[in-house]
């Protein structure tokens, strides 16, 4: 008896300490045709059986806005303008760098009323961390967003450079997080790349489709000047601007089931 519970000990002990040895993916896509939504292949089928979205696939031409911040280059202020003078929503991936480094944006962020996501407290690759400093990268975070607004408890998690396996979004259900990818998203994050806001306001459109989740990073200030009209021109294609609490609260509604590992 008393070998045994050693032994139970010792495999508890080493699910804390020893890093998640599946295969490491990093979330992509292949581009649908017109209005479609992209194929990922197996990811779906993962997302399906451990939890997750990267899209609402309710049909409705819904659309959801989604910034990953790593760093502040200057156009989020102008971002959250534009977002209020057209009375949507987002939400905000952070990371502990920009929590730190830009507390009065992530205030005003909150203030707004916009969702803050977790990105991880150093960016790093969760599927090389073991559980518990995995534990450790978003509840740092956690604290460090609430030391500043107040919000005790983020739900929604992006991990970095979409970087996952089965194992890491196990781990975040238990440890309370929705996993957010997309469905829409090209090379932005190039804060030195400028092509114009025409080229980041095409790059998004050619790949709208109803229920599309929008990645789209604030350091690249082609998106913070095409943003406007992409909100106004997506409004006049028929698309409701709605929040990540929306597509959740609406899918539970409909299957209550859904993301809990039975």
């Amino acid at each position: 008896m008393k070998l045994q519970f050693k032994i139970f000990v010792v495999l508890i002990v080493s699910s804390l300490l020893i890093p998640s040895t599946m295969n490491a993916y990093g979330w992509g896509y292949k581009k649908g045709d017109t209005n479609q939504p992209p194929e990922v292949g197996k990811y779906g089928k993962i997302l399906e059986q451990h939890g997750g979205y990267y899209l609402d696939d309710s049909g409705e031409k819904n659309v959801y806005l989604t910034f990953d911040n790593g760093y502040e280059a200057g156009y989020t202020k102008g971002i959250l303008d534009v977002l209020a003078e057209e009375n949507v929503p987002a939400t905000f991936f952070l990371t502990g760098h920009y929590v730190r480094s830009a507390p009065e944006i992530v205030q005003r962020i909150v203030a707004d009323g916009h969702i803050i996501g977790n990105h991880s407290y150093h960016h790093h690759d969760f599927t090389e961390l073991t559980k518990e400093k995995y534990r450790q990268e978003l509840t740092d975070l956690d604290r460090a967003v609430e030391s500043i607004t107040g919000v005790e408890r983020l739900q929604y998690l992006r991990p970095p450079r979409g970087v996952f396996n089965e194992q890491t979004i196990e781990w975040a259900n238990e440890f309370g997080y929705l996993h957010m990818f997309w469905s829409v998203a090209f090379v932005d994050w190039h804060s030195d790349q400028k092509k114009g806001w025409e080229s980041a306001y095409q790059q998004v459109i050619d790949q709208m489709h109803p229920g599309a989740i929008i990645l789209l990073h604030t350091v690249n200030e082609d998106n913070a000047l095409a943003l406007s009209h992409l909100i106004k021109d997506l409004k006049a294609q028929g698309y409701t601007f709605k929040s990540l609490d929306d597509l959740v609260i609406n899918d539970l509604v409909h299957d209550p089931l859904k993301n809990i590992d039975l």
